[in-house]
């Protein structure tokens, strides 16, 4: 894989491999020693485990030079466990906001101020070019992570932020607080060299939609409009990134610019490659992290071969596991299942899926494709895309 790969598929030209990641690989730190041969604390770790698990996209955003919980109110919701040894996992606190009044009357650049901007801008550049040095073959992304919705989470938590949304009127200018202040490291990051921008924001949940589909259309998507005009101004891509099923808005992000897509198995990455493939780049597949953790190698098989369908309707993909691969899954793995290997070889003609060889029935973990496939991407071309098919979907929440 290579940073020029990744760039092909975001911006849909003709390419012979599709892309390939994983996400939070900091979490699998013995797994990646696996891959790279060499200790965690060797200067080129993570340049020889990510070139050896052919990764060439790397997920990343930063929210800037200021640290919220040192400088206004958050809310901590704690941690589940994720991490092998338990380190990550933190108990909720209380939150300091206790009325809806209290959110009502929140302004978030008040609260937590901002950075001088140059500094940020800096700042963001130093981000970048370190991160080039540290994983010189894959394409580290800019991007924002408390964006809308995710900073009112991270705010005022769950519980609160459900009760103050109920008055759509009054949280329409706390939610604006928030895109102001998003807007500020937006205009930032276009000031860099980095050429691809992830808008994080986790405004759906598993089955939808948790506030009126009316705030949404007319609060928050629109503000995404404006977030990422700087960043087409200054000629980069932008991929919007949420958790959870946000099938029911595609159609109103790609209206609002959306390049790309980063989503997880609820929403469907069949209905995707049908209705965006020819459009827009897609991050994610079939694959669920769920069945690696407690599934079947069969369902995970399955999964695979519907993504390769799949893919022939799209112009650029980068695959990657949704949401994470497991931690319990790369810790069991053996050495001798380790997925260092060619995803999609550089061929030019499409095999079928059933070519796909069986992975050893003692690997929990499923690369994507095992050594020696003939699995690749179909020729494409700089063909006017086909008309899309505006399925409706319910916007019930």
């Amino acid at each position: 894989m290579s940073i020029q790969i990744a760039l092909d598929n975001i911006k849909l030209q003709p390419c012979t491999q599709w892309g390939h990641t994983e996400y939070s690989m900091g979490y699998h730190t013995a797994y990646l020693k696996k891959a790279a041969c060499v200790k965690h604390t060797d200067a080129e770790f993570h340049k020889r485990a990510y070139d050896a698990l052919q990764f060439g996209f790397h997920w990343h955003t930063h929210d800037g030079l200021l640290d919220w919980a040192k400088t206004g109110r958050v809310t901590d919701m704690g941690h589940a466990e994720y991490a092998s040894d338990g380190t990550d996992k933190r108990q909720p606190c209380k939150s300091p906001f206790e009325t809806p009044q209290d959110i009502w009357a929140f302004d978030a650049l008040s609260e937590y101020g901002l950075p001088n901007f140059e500094d940020q801008v800096t700042a963001y550049e130093q981000n970048i070019q370190m991160a080039k040095k540290r994983t010189p073959h894959q394409l580290t992304t800019g991007g924002y992570y408390k964006t809308i919705v995710s900073g009112a989470i991270q705010a005022f938590g769950w519980e609160m932020l459900l009760v103050a949304a109920a008055d759509a009127r009054k949280m329409e200018k706390v939610f604006d607080s928030f895109f102001r202040r998003t807007l500020f490291h937006m205009e930032a990051w276009a000031q860099t060299s980095v050429e691809v921008v992830i808008q994080h924001d986790d405004f759906v949940w598993t089955q939808g939609p948790f506030m009126y589909p009316e705030i949404y259309r007319q609060t928050i998507i629109p503000r995404y409009a404006e977030l990422w005009k700087p960043i087409h101004k200054a000629g980069k891509k932008v991929l919007f990134c949420s958790d959870g099923n946000f099938t029911c808005f595609v159609d109103d992000l790609a209206e609002a610019g959306a390049d790309g897509f980063i989503f997880e198995p609820c929403v469907n990455f069949g209905h995707m490659a049908e209705q965006y493939g020819q459009s827009h780049c897609l991050i994610g597949s079939f694959v669920d992290c769920r069945d690696l953790t407690f599934g079947t190698w069969d369902a995970v098989q399955n999964d695979i071969d519907r993504t390769l369908k799949a893919l022939e309707n799209c112009k650029g993909a980068i695959l990657a596991v949704g949401n994470h691969l497991p931690v319990r899954a790369t810790d069991q793995t053996e050495p001798s299942c380790l997925p260092i290997i060619h995803p999609f070889p550089h061929l030019t003609t499409h095999a079928p899926a059933s070519n796909l060889r069986s992975a050893p029935s003692n690997c929990p973990l499923p690369p994507w494709f095992w050594p020696n496939q003939n699995h690749a991407r179909p020729s494409r071309t700089n063909e006017v895309p086909r008309a899309l098919d505006r399925t409706i979907v319910s916007d019930t929440p």
